[in-house]
């Protein structure tokens, strides 16, 4: 099982960006899908998640971010709008869950994708 993060990248205050995240494999089913954000320094904190038809944000995207997944796809999503210099970070997908098969052996386990960059100027 794979993740695939995309979509980072420089912009002002105020901009916006969307971030998606492909996962690959040979997946049975995703429970959670979501994203995370690491700033200089910083621990990885929560920014959203979606996870059977309910989501959940930081406190501090409420309004301005919005994550989706197509679970044909098997993609999750993340609109980022009214950008601030505070939401600078590496943007890391997590696939939650994930059940996968491999040969004769069934997994359930997380995963993480590589990280991608967002980087906000004022």
């Amino acid at each position: 099982v794979q993740l695939q993060a995309s979509g980072g990248g420089s912009v002002q205050a105020g901009g916006s960006l969307r971030l998606s995240c492909a996962a690959s494999g040979t997946i049975v089913s995703i429970k959670s899908m979501g994203w995370y954000r690491q700033a200089p320094r910083n621990q990885r904190d929560l920014v959203a998640d979606a996870t059977a038809g309910s989501t959940d944000y930081a406190d501090s995207v409420k309004g301005r971010f919005t994550i989706s997944r197509d679970d044909v796809k098997k993609m999750v999503y993340l609109q980022m709008n009214s950008l601030k210099p505070e939401d600078t970070g590496v943007y890391y997908c997590k696939a939650g869950g994930v059940t996968a098969k491999a040969w004769s052996l069934t997994t359930t386990q997380d995963y993480w994708g590589q990280g991608t960059l967002v980087t906000v100027s004022s």
